[in-house]
């Protein structure tokens, strides 16, 4: 069993930055995959950004040059940059892991800019 801690979130202006935390702890394996994801009032939850232990990333379009995911592999440690952030970006955003056919989801955090 994997256990997701996700951390950061709430209120920030237009133009803004803002950081997200995920923590991973329990049965993880070497390869795996952690990322990002967002779901906004009415909508399906999108894909914002996966990074995975190999360095291979992927980004939703529209955030391609704003946010920035990283992780810490040795603590099993993934952060989301969030640089000049727009009222569309307002969601409740999610931290995922995925190894092998599991996938795992942390509890999530509201983010919210005002237009």
């Amino acid at each position: 069993q994997v256990r997701l801690v996700q951390s950061g979130g709430g209120l920030v202006q237009a133009g803004g930055s803002l950081t997200l935390s995920c923590v991973a702890s329990g049965d993880i394996i070497s390869f795996n995959v952690m990322g990002w994801y967002r779901q906004a009032p009415g909508k399906q939850r999108e894909l914002v950004a996966t990074l995975n232990t190999r360095g291979g990333s992927n980004y939703l379009d529209s955030v391609k040059g704003r946010f920035t995911i990283s992780r810490n592999g040795a603590e099993d440690k993934a952060y989301l940059r969030m640089n000049r952030v727009q009222p569309e970006d307002t969601a409740i955003y999610y931290c995922n892991l995925r190894q092998g056919y599991q996938e795992y989801w942390s509890q999530g955090s509201q983010v919210t800019v005002p237009s």
